[in-house]
């Protein structure tokens, strides 16, 4: 016997997400047709069965009772939402005091039919202590409509048929538990579900963080740094000193060069390729003009891809911030293997050559600062102010492990 609603409700999917989200999910509830026959059936069989029904005295309270009783047990498939919770007391209180009435002026048929569904379906629509309340004042007073109008060990409806009138309350409150542990489950998932694209969008946005450093590392640099040497070749043309004019297109194809040996290198850590870190960092270095500026101390160790792919990238925007910034100053790059850290040291003393005024992307040390702290790492740059390298630059990265 089923005391659920026959009607289906559906919960929509909140979480925002840019990509298209799935339509409204529908609660699996117990089969609405099915309950719509196990009313219309007890509403025929009281419509076939109950007596007397007549135009006038008891039959005619008979019939209004039957149609009262129907119209209540119909009402059960209104949804929750078109019944607020004061309105769902007040009419089922109603409607089984209207069954108890009917099982007292009806004589024969099913007439306690209307007060077991009802009953059944309190358990289900309205909290705990107030389903228990009602059903035991339901079976009281069907018990004592029974018992003053047919008198005790009556044999064909006893009295004490009308105290298990509030027993389908059970059914109701367990349909009821079943159901919302049906929609705990599907709101967990959908969280869950919720969760997954939360993440999957931050793993996009980082690696596209990621990427945006890189590309910015190898192209913005090198076309900067191309583009000076071009702009220098054009403006040596008018002085006709073709040698200095030589030098800065060998210049500008050289570094032509190493941005097609940066990309390379770049490429290989977005397929998270291995990069011998070591190799990379003395060819890095001697490509900037420094040669035998790499000093590596403590025991060489492998690092991880991600790990070496971002100290050659640091390595990189420090070299080309050093010649930019302080052309003709040497560069010292430290690598330092220690028990619980590797460490990055580019140093660079105070310009010697002219500086070339101009606008940068500032996007160089922000990029540094991210690579090193999704490594967990610490890092330091700023001006040198005291020592022999007073008015340079360093940079000093920290990786844990």
């Amino acid at each position: 016997m089923g005391y659920g609603r026959g009607v289906s409700t559906s919960t929509p999917d909140p979480g925002p997400a840019p990509e298209r989200e799935p339509g409204p999910r529908v609660i699996p509830r117990q089969d609405p047709r099915a309950q719509w026959v196990v009313t219309l059936a007890v509403v025929v069989a009281a419509i076939v069965t109950v007596r007397p029904v007549d135009t006038s005295g008891r039959g005619l309270a008979v019939a209004a009772l039957i149609v009262v009783n129907s119209v209540a047990l119909l009402a059960r498939h209104v949804p929750d939402a078109r019944f607020p919770p004061r309105a769902a007391l007040v009419w089922l209180t109603l409607g089984v005091v209207a069954a108890a009435a009917l099982i007292g002026v009806g004589r024969s048929g099913s007439t306690y039919l209307f007060a077991y569904f009802l009953v059944g379906h309190i358990g289900y629509r309205l909290p705990l202590k107030q389903a228990l309340s009602i059903a035991a004042a339901s079976s009281l007073l069907c018990g004592g409509v029974l018992y003053f109008r047919l008198g005790p060990g009556h044999e064909e409806l006893p009295w004490a048929l009308g105290l298990t009138i509030g027993a389908p309350v059970v059914a109701g409150i367990l349909s009821r538990s079943r159901q919302r542990a049906v929609e705990a489950m599907i709101s967990s998932a959908e969280s869950a579900e919720r969760a997954a694209r939360a993440e999957a969008r931050t793993a996009v946005l980082t690696e596209r963080g990621r990427i945006a450093r890189d590309v910015h590392d190898v192209l913005a640099h090198s076309l900067a740094g191309i583009n000076m040497q071009l702009e220098l070749a054009d403006a040596l043309l008018d002085t006709g000193d073709l040698g200095k004019v030589r030098e800065a297109n060998d210049k500008a194809h050289s570094m032509v060069k190493e941005s097609l040996k940066q990309a390379q290198w770049t490429v290989y850590a977005l397929r998270e390729d291995a990069l011998p870190l070591l190799d990379s960092l003395t060819a890095m270095v001697e490509s900037s003009g420094h040669r035998d500026a790499l000093t590596v101390t403590g025991t060489v160790r492998e690092l991880s891809a991600q790990v070496t792919q971002n100290l050659l990238r640091i390595a990189q925007e420090a070299l080309t911030n050093a010649a930019r910034h302080a052309p003709g100053a040497d560069a010292r790059v430290e690598l330092t293997f220690d028990a619980a850290s590797t460490t990055l040291r580019i140093l660079n003393g105070p310009a010697v050559g002219e500086v070339t005024a101009g606008v940068g992307s500032g996007m160089g040390l922000i990029g540094m600062r991210e690579r090193v702290a999704l490594l967990g790492g610490t890092m330091t740059a700023g001006p040198v102010t005291e020592g022999p390298d007073q008015g340079g630059w360093l940079v000093e990265a920290v990786i844990p492990g």
